[in-house]
């Protein structure tokens, strides 16, 4: 079992199609696509499982830098996913500062 990285996709295509893109090459076990979590788009690229490793290869060969929807496919064998998140530094949204804007132009005391 190989799995595939598919990069470039264009963010309309659906599952079923990116199993049907692979079908030809061998058997594929699964095609999932990358959602966003908060809107559910697909983010541009997924993963395929193909059952046989000859097959996969014979699909990256084939499949890697073809156009597909106006855009050149990037296909290659998927990374393992790497401990922890991904994500790096610090949280986003939060305020950082004093946020007294003031204001009014009135140059004395406050009290």
């Amino acid at each position: 079992m190989k799995k595939l990285y598919v990069g470039n996709l264009s963010f309309d295509a659906s599952e079923d199609e990116l199993r049907q893109l692979f079908e030809p090459h061998g058997a594929v076990e699964s095609a999932k696509l990358a959602t966003d979590r908060d809107t559910g788009r697909t983010r541009g690229f997924g993963f395929v499982e193909m059952t046989n490793n000859d097959e996969a290869e014979a699909a990256i060969a084939a499949l890697n830098g073809s156009e597909v929807g106006g855009r050149a496919l990037i296909v290659n064998e998927a990374r393992p996913k790497s401990s922890g998140s991904g994500r790096g530094g610090f949280g986003g949204g939060h305020s950082r500062g004093g946020g007294r804007s003031g204001g009014g132009g009135r140059g004395g005391s406050r009290w």
